[in-house]
């Protein structure tokens, strides 16, 4: 068997023929709302993930002990300072730890909720039904689209 007859086994398209066809989609109508809403939605999204991550470090860093002088825990207490959505004080725990955990973990969590909401708000409102992402749910053995 020679070389040739043995790609011709698993390479079924006959040389110099395109393998990939490409398809414009850009020329669909409301595609560059949909790419513009959901762009939104993603910087939404990262935003509010990165400013929850901020205040579960900043959490970390104080259960941890870190020294306030350094400058990447200074850095991340002011900024956490800054987004805590005004929780601080709103648990008042003897331990600095477990009132840190507390307060900035709420805000940690509110701001995950609040992204969630915005970006579910903002699809509802902009895109159209049917180019909105699906949500399924189970009933009597199908699957509905809400």
């Amino acid at each position: 068997m020679t070389q040739s007859q043995d790609t011709d086994k698993w390479f079924p398209f006959e040389w110099g023929e395109p393998v990939v066809v490409e398809k414009v989609v850009a020329d669909r109508p409301g595609y560059a709302k949909l790419r513009t809403v959901r762009s939104i939605c993603a910087v939404i999204g990262i935003v509010c993930w990165v400013f929850a991550a901020v205040l579960l470090v900043h959490v970390v860093l104080v259960a941890a002990g870190a020294s306030p002088g350094h400058g990447f825990a200074a850095f991340v207490t002011n900024w956490a300072g800054i987004i805590n959505l005004g929780t601080s004080g709103l648990f008042p725990v003897g331990n600095e730890a477990l009132a840190v955990l507390a307060n900035e973990g709420l805000a940690a969590v509110l701001w995950l909720v609040i992204g969630a909401l915005l970006t579910n708000l903002i699809s509802r409102i902009a895109l159209p039904a049917d180019q909105r992402r699906g949500w399924y749910r189970r009933d009597r053995h199908t699957a509905i689209r809400r």
